[in-house]
């Protein structure tokens, strides 16, 4: 999927519509505090940890990718939910 890096959408933080400047959201470094993780480590030596069991029906055909749109006015940024496709390209318009 092409889309401009560029585009006029609306601003809840103007309340108007603004250009607004496109990047694909990074995943960041997952926490080590979180709950999930300190189950994960203590459970460490335990079994295989699941790395021979598979889910039925195997993984997705496409990833989620999640874009980041700012505000060139306020310079505020807010995240669009994720949306399937194979390809991901921002292209200048």
């Amino acid at each position: 999927m092409k889309m401009p890096k560029k585009y006029m959408t609306y601003c809840p933080h103007c309340k108007t519509h603004t250009e607004h400047e496109v990047e694909k959201v990074k995943k960041g470094r997952a926490s080590t505090l979180t709950r999930i993780e300190r189950q994960k480590a203590r459970s460490f030596g335990i079994g295989n940890r699941g790395k021979f069991s598979k889910v039925p029906g195997g993984d997705k055909p496409t990833k989620k990718v999640h874009i980041r749109l700012r505000c060139l006015k306020c310079k505020k940024a807010m995240v669009k939910e994720g949306f399937r496709t194979q390809k991901f390209e921002l292209i200048e318009e």
